[in-house]
């Protein structure tokens, strides 16, 4: 391939890659309906997107060093503190019985179905027992199902990963070998990758805690050494044992985002944005080593697998995990039906089939091909039933806003009783104690003492929370806060004006909408309530009183639409509006 090619296919595999996102993002359908497809067809119809050409012998192990930093990404959303009861035991639960069951299953139906030689059908077994976070996190997204529900499938993702990818590997090894090794031997050998992989999480973790509670270092330059930590150490690790970086890479993400104290700024736009790409860059890459010649015979047979897998395997582990368990069954359903494969697979399949067809593995030129049409199979079923089923199970996140509301001041106490008596599930934080006393005594919902901070931290999210109404008199802070849980909060952040456009040292060069217009500042909402004005909700079809002032319009659905400086929303029939009364003074 001449270097003119070579950077022909290799800009186009960028472009399509974002150009699929872009698209999807359009469409608001999972991302990977449409990168796997246009791969396909990308390596089918051009000679210059072919990634083993351009990448040679640097084509693996890139895929595991990308996979690993996105693995990194998915350790820092891992939570212990999430981890508890119940929930830990279903997700326990849910890595051991699904890695057996899978590999027992799949690999005694590939034999007869697939053709293929036991060897290379449990090769594809291992392969298949991988979920993954780049695919179960946009696809939870998408549907917003109920919070532990979303909780205990992100961790399954992102735990069986590098499980998977062990397995995978020692698989590999032990039919290089002929199986002459026996299972004591393969247990030992899973253990001693376990002991490399969690050894060099904990160095690369000790590494960057040294590093970023030391130096100051600025986003940037901070967010460039957690990407050269995870790839170095990474690297180190499968130069020692195969796919041991997958835990590594991991490992490190979840305990820098359980140390107390340490603020990372790995949860920003630049960083997400890198494995955004990188998910894109490898969906092409991958699927584009697919040829249609290699489907020709496997397609139906690989369906089949699917519907095995779907229809009977994940639904039998998601019951036997969550048996005797809290969890209601129409969560063990979803759970039953929420197991999509993703990259790690992908890649894996891509490392070991060439190899195993190189050494005569009866079958193994099937394996390549067969997970790929299990991914595009099992991505595009659950990517277009996951909503409809969750809303039939009645497992999706309220659709009714779940407003937080910081500050607590009296005058933000009376708008958030009133918020609270149009049926929104109102949330209340403050730092003060007296305005935390207050808040309570309202009978409305104290968000714990650190919450606010924590959602500064990486890989810490305002779970629930639609928006968020920074009402404080600290107009410095609102606007600061106010920049960053914009990264931290699915739904709009909006504050309080600031009584003039020179008030304040940040204030007056902090954009975005503020909160109500009309001059109603918090000195002047202050003013307002000590002289007997109180914020009230009506209905929706009702004239606006004389001397009252909208505040929020809440639809007919219990969605939540602030009145800003830049915009009035209209109230619809059978919604709520609050109003803020006149002074009785």
């Amino acid at each position: 391939m001449t270097t003119d090619q070579a950077l022909a296919g290799l800009g186009l595999i960028v472009v399509l890659a974002v150009a699929s996102q872009l698209l999807a993002s359009r469409l608001r359908i999972p991302a990977l309906l449409v990168l796997l497809p246009v791969g396909f067809a990308a390596g089918a119809l051009t000679d210059t997107v072919d990634p083993p050409r351009l990448l040679g012998a640097a084509f693996s192990p890139l895929v595991s060093l990308a996979v690993a930093v996105i693995l990194y990404d998915a350790g820092l959303g891992l939570d212990l503190k999430r981890l508890t009861g119940h929930t830990r035991r279903v997700v326990v639960r849910l890595l051991w019985l699904g890695t057996l069951f899978t590999l027992v299953s799949a690999a005694l139906f590939a034999v007869p179905v697939l053709d293929m030689s036991m060897p290379a059908a449990v090769m594809l077994a291992a392969i298949l027992v991988v979920s993954g976070p780049t695919v179960v996190g946009p696809l939870l997204n998408f549907v917003r199902p109920a919070e532990r529900l979303q909780r205990v499938l992100i961790w399954e993702g992102s735990l069986i990963d590098p499980v998977g990818g062990i397995l995978g590997a020692l698989v590999f090894h032990g039919v290089l070998t002929g199986g002459r090794h026996g299972f004591g031997t393969r247990i030992g050998e899973f253990l001693v990758s376990a002991a490399v992989g969690v050894a060099g999480g904990a160095v690369g973790a000790a590494v960057l805690w040294l590093v970023l509670s030391r130096m100051r270092l600025s986003e940037e330059l901070a967010t460039s050494v957690q990407i050269a930590a995870v790839i170095g150490v990474a690297a180190a690790c499968d130069a020692l044992r195969d796919d041991t970086g997958l835990i590594s890479a991991v490992l490190m993400g979840m305990v820098m985002a359980n140390l107390p104290g340490l603020d990372i700024p790995a949860r920003r736009p630049f960083f997400d944005t890198l494995v955004s790409l990188t998910i894109g860059l490898l969906f092409i890459s991958i699927s584009a080593t697919v040829t249609p010649a290699s489907l020709r015979h496997v397609v139906l047979p690989s369906l089949a697998l699917v519907a095995l897998l779907v229809l009977v395997t994940r639904p039998l582990v998601a019951h036997l995990a969550t048996l005797r368990t809290d969890v209601p069954p129409g969560e063990r359903w979803f759970i039953g039906w929420m197991a999509p494969r993703g990259i790690v697979a992908a890649a894996t399949a891509s490392t070991f089939s060439a190899e195993l067809v190189e050494k005569g593995i009866a079958g193994a030129e099937r394996i390549l091909p067969a997970t790929f049409v299990v991914i595009v199979a099992t991505v595009t079923l659950y990517g277009l039933t996951a909503f409809p089923v969750a809303r039939r199970l009645g497992v999706l996140r309220p659709a009714r806003s779940r407003p937080l509301l910081v500050g607590g001041a009296p005058w933000a106490v009376d708008v958030a009783c009133a918020l609270s008596s149009a049926g929104l599930d109102v949330l209340m934080w403050a730092g003060a104690e007296r305005e935390r006393a207050r808040i309570a005594a309202a009978g409305l919902k104290l968000a714990p003492g650190e919450l606010l901070a924590s959602a500064t931290g990486a890989g810490a999210e305002l779970e629930g929370i639609t928006g968020v109404l920074l009402l404080t008199d600290e107009d410095d802070f609102n606007a600061l806060a106010s920049t960053t849980l914009r990264e931290s909060v699915e739904g709009p952040v909006h504050r309080l004006a600031a009584p003039s456009a020179n008030h304040g040292v940040v204030a007056p060069y902090t954009g975005g909408e503020s909160l109500f217009g009309g001059g109603l500042t918090g000195p002047e909402l202050s003013r307002r309530y000590e002289a007997g004005a109180r914020a009230v909700a009506r209905p929706a079809g009702d004239a606006l009183p004389a001397g009252h002032q909208l505040l929020f319009v809440v639809g007919p659905e219990g969605r939540l639409a602030p009145v800003t400086d830049a915009e009035t929303p209209a109230a619809e029939p059978g919604g709520t509006v609050i109003l803020l009364g006149p002074p009785t003074g």
